[in-house]
């Protein structure tokens, strides 16, 4: 397992997120599961984070990403 760290502080955080499409609507395929990977991509650097694993069912898609403390998870991403 490796740890990421900064002058004063050593961490290692994971977060899971589930993402469920409304009513459970069986609308994820390997293209649209493609897309999302993209826009992840896209704005992952913005928060500094790092995609880990994911994977995808009909009706949700499961992302497995590590963040830095100073990430601010919940906000908006800037639009470019």
């Amino acid at each position: 397992m490796e740890f990421d760290g900064n002058a004063h502080s050593v961490f290692l955080l994971n977060y899971h997120l589930i993402l469920v499409v409304k009513y459970r609507r069986k609308v994820f395929d390997n293209r649209i599961s493609q897309r999302a990977k993209e826009i992840f991509s896209r704005i992952a650097p913005s928060y500094n984070i790092t995609l880990q694993e994911r994977g995808h069912d009909l009706d949700h898609v499961h992302i497995l990403f590590r963040a830095h403390p100073k990430s601010a998870i919940s906000k908006s991403y800037p639009r470019s």
